[in-house]
């Protein structure tokens, strides 16, 4: 499957510039399974003119679309229904900052074969994932040079641009926005502009603008790194939101309102929809809340630069499943209770959780060839697997860098509410992925999900869609596939 496949036409005014004026105020486009739906199989595959109309049509045999609003979210839901979101929090991870002068730097710019550092302009920083490994004990000898003692390493991944300036021993230089504003001069010649606030040292390059940043120690002790970032950061708008900076609504309408634990360099989207009252009126309605914390980095926003499915590969990302969490989805899932997962980032946590219990567990039956990697394992995990693997689901931290296209069977998501992404995006191929799931489990227990099915069911209901002029992506309207 080609990653052209997952195109669409989207017109540029359909792209949400700002959220709702209310949060909440939203539509919404339910993707519904008809009673009976699996009666539809024929004629869906019987049917199809493959790359017509009709085709995308014939995908969408067994579903209904109807128009609502986010606030009749509950009518959608049942009570039993387990609803999981992620709690992470969207750190100002968007800084601005200025490459130092140093005169012994052996690194020279692109260009500048005479100078050991030319003046450049300003140098953009998106703060990505904090690391912990080894990374972050290389040793520093320009900061321990500088006379600062690194008890905790403060190490970042971050996109840098323009990243071909910034070199491996390079340090750049922070200032408090109520400094002289360095970003104002085009090659900052002015140099006396006082102490930054941070200063942060490049130990590592990575392809196209990645690299890992040390930050050195504040100066003031008891300063907290959060609430400097908070001082002097920008909230990560994604780049097809074009009204320049920040605004300052931005610093709630950019996080969800149950966040929590900070972290991500993106929001999840899909829980920007939700307010306090609407999570009373679920709880009212029956309907059981539990929260997981995805970080969102690369592994969410990084753009596709491959041109098959097969050849995707995600960076890595840090989740944890709490406790109670992890006691919710054991229960719903022995009671046979519907999970609706809020979000791509939720999906994706869960779907891996799954799969780590699956890959984990053997059947009492199973004999010791049977050990995860092995022909018998797997077999397990294709149909309907031993049910004994949910007692692995376990509260954990840990990391994922799962892919989920069509072709993909859930083990643990069977609802889904989730913005409208991109064209050609790993996201959108999740949600097809999803579609396709839910038309084979009304096909019969074992039958095996229909990878273009789910793609074509999708992409007609985007079509609707941008017929029916929802608002897209981050600051969107929502859909839901029940």
């Amino acid at each position: 499957m080609r990653v052209s496949d997952f195109h669409f036409d989207l017109p540029e005014e359909l792209i949400a510039q700002h959220p709702p004026p209310e949060r909440g105020a939203s539509r919404m486009l339910v993707m519904e399974q008809e009673q009976g739906s699996g009666n539809s199989a024929v004629q869906r595959k019987g049917n199809r003119e493959p790359g017509t109309e009709q085709d995308c049509d014939a995908a969408l045999a067994g579903w209904s679309l109807r128009d609502a609003q986010f606030r009749e979210l509950p009518e959608f839901l049942h009570a039993g229904d387990l609803l999981v979101l992620n709690d992470s929090r969207v750190i100002p991870a968007r800084l601005f900052a200025r490459r130092a002068v140093n005169p012994t730097s052996q690194n020279r710019d692109v260009g500048h074969p005479n100078s050991t550092q030319e003046p450049s302009r300003k140098i953009e920083v998106l703060l990505t994932e904090r690391v912990n490994g080894p990374v972050a004990e290389a040793s520093s000898t320009s900061l321990r040079d500088a006379g600062h003692a690194i008890p905790v390493p403060n190490v970042w991944r971050a996109l840098v641009k323009p990243g071909r300036k910034v070199r491996v021993g390079e340090r750049l230089e922070f200032f408090e926005p109520s400094q002289p504003d360095v970003s104002s001069s085009p090659t900052f010649q002015n140099r006396d502009v006082g102490r930054p606030i941070l200063t942060a040292e490049v130990i590592e390059a990575g392809e196209r603008g990645e690299r890992t940043l040390r930050f050195a120690p504040l100066r003031e002790p008891d300063t907290d790194f959060n609430a400097v970032l908070a001082r002097i950061g920008h909230m990560p708008l994604p780049p097809y939101i074009r009204h320049g900076n920040d605004e300052a609504a931005d610093r709630e309408r950019y996080q969800t309102v149950y966040a929590r634990d900070a972290g991500s360099a993106a929001a999840p989207t899909a829980g920007l929809h939700f307010t306090p009252e609407m999570l009373d009126a679920l709880r009212a309605r029956g309907v059981e809340i539990a929260y997981v914390t995805l970080h969102v980095g690369l592994g969410t926003f990084q753009p596709v630069r491959v041109d098959r499915v097969e050849e995707i590969k995600l960076h890595a990302e840090r989740y944890t499943l709490p406790p109670q969490t992890a006691d919710a989805l054991r229960r719903a899932l022995r009671e046979g209770r519907r999970i609706v997962a809020v979000g791509t980032t939720t999906t994706r946590t869960l779907e891996h959780i799954a799969h780590e219990a699956l890959a984990g567990f053997r059947p009492p039956e199973q004999s010791s060839e049977g050990a995860p990697g092995s022909s018998s394992h797997i077999s397990t995990r294709c149909g309907a697997p031993d049910p004994g693997w949910i007692e692995r689901i376990a509260p954990h931290s840990g990391e994922t860098s799962i892919f989920i296209s069509p072709g993909h069977r859930f083990r643990i998501v069977s609802g889904l509410l989730t913005n409208f992404h991109l064209p050609q995006s790993t996201l959108l191929m999740l949600v097809s992925a999803f579609a396709a799931d839910r038309i084979a489990r009304s096909e019969g227990p074992r039958s095996q999900p229909d990878a273009d099915l789910g793609r074509l069911a999708v992409l007609a209901t985007y079509a609707h869609a941008v017929r029916e002029r929802y608002r897209f992506y981050s600051y969107g309207d929502c859909m839901t596939i029940v």
